[in-house]
């Protein structure tokens, strides 16, 4: 029989590996099901140039008359909700990944909108907004006058 040396270093977690560990453990998000409350975070890309923002926001699985959008003071809320799917008779499902239920997203765009100007398009999951900046937040050229 051969004798080992005991190292207790062996049998401890590396500080890396706590770490990784604790992270995981606090940060990353538990796969959402049906069961599950609450509004899933809505994927949102947003650009702005002088006259006018534009959105585009990922709604996979949701219909155009689902799309809820509403702009208040600066502050711009889409929501939308897509339809779980019912069990038929006799159909026994082995996986089921796709996200069901409400997504909704609300974020500060620092400038006041015309809503009246506003245009929303929605096509192949992805909706697209195009927000006019008020009057107010246009930039405006003011002319310096000398004395002759």
């Amino acid at each position: 029989m051969a004798v080992e040396r005991w190292d207790p270093f062996r049998e401890m977690v590396s500080l890396r590996d706590a770490m990784n560990s604790l992270l995981h453990e606090s940060f990353v998000r538990p796969p959402s099901g049906p069961g599950q409350a609450g509004p899933a975070t809505l994927a949102l890309d947003v650009a702005e140039n002088e006259n006018e923002f534009v959105i585009h926001a990922s709604l996979p699985g949701v219909k155009p008359e689902d799309v809820q959008i509403a702009v208040h003071g600066d502050v711009l809320t889409i929501r939308g909700e897509s339809k779980f799917e019912e069990e038929k008779k006799g159909q026994t499902w082995h996986l089921r990944e796709r996200r069901h239920g409400t997504y909704q997203r609300s974020l500060s765009l620092g400038t006041p909108v015309n809503t009246d100007k506003a245009n929303a398009q929605f096509e192949h999951g992805v909706l697209t907004l195009t927000l006019p900046k008020s009057e107010a937040a246009q930039p405006k050229q003011i002319k310096v006058g000398g004395r002759s």
